[in-house]
């Protein structure tokens, strides 16, 4: 199965879908809403995606994310009963793996307010089968720092998220930005993905 894909825009479709070049061959693949905002999404622009492979016996979807939180919370609401993929994506779209985290830890029925197939008794199913469920959020089972973009910047790409958090920006938009900065060039220096990151979330 695809787990990881980096490479650059090919083209945006109606349907919210992207395809992405690697090296010659082109992957089209669904993004949340918020994951294509925070990583943008125009031809040419250089992305890496953490990947879920949606199987049916008719057809094989990619389903792609800014972090490996956000590709764990989509596949926990997989989870839960009468949510498939699409409708995952629009939850996923609105709130990043963090914010429905804390949604569910506060039991805050509101927070899905709006989102376009989620009714009350969703909400509900979403609110009592997650509970305590979404630990991934913020670290992996050995509690190590689950990254966007692993490579061989990681150093320094944990200072400048670090430094983008204090700032006052959401540590998945940080490390988005972090990892479009590290894909995009091969500068390790701090200073310069700092810039790079800094300008990507202008």
């Amino acid at each position: 199965m695809i787990g990881r894909l980096s490479g650059t825009i090919e083209h945006r479709e109606a349907d919210g879908s992207v395809v992405v070049d690697v090296h010659g061959v082109g992957y089209e693949v669904f993004l949340p809403a918020g994951t294509a905002g925070r990583l943008g999404s125009e031809p040419g622009q250089a992305v890496t995606l953490q990947i879920h492979t949606h199987v049916r016996e008719d057809a094989m979807t990619l389903f792609g994310f800014a972090t490996t939180e956000d590709r764990a919370a989509f596949r926990a609401l997989l989870k839960v009963s009468s949510i498939g993929p699409k409708l995952a994506l629009a939850i996923v779209g609105v709130m990043n793996a963090s914010e429905l985290r804390d949604a569910i830890a506060r039991q805050d029925k509101a927070a899905f307010k709006g989102i376009s197939g989620v009714g009350k008794r969703t909400v509900e199913r979403i609110l009592l089968d997650l509970q305590g469920k979404l630990d991934f959020a913020g670290s992996d089972k050995t509690g190590v720092r689950l990254r966007a973009v692993p490579g061989p910047a990681d150093s320094a790409g944990d200072t400048v998220v670090g430094a983008l958090v204090q700032l006052g920006y959401k540590r998945s938009e940080a490390e988005a930005a972090v990892g479009g900065a590290m894909s995009a060039s091969s500068d390790e220096n701090v200073e310069g993905l700092l810039r790079a990151a800094l300008s990507a979330l202008s």
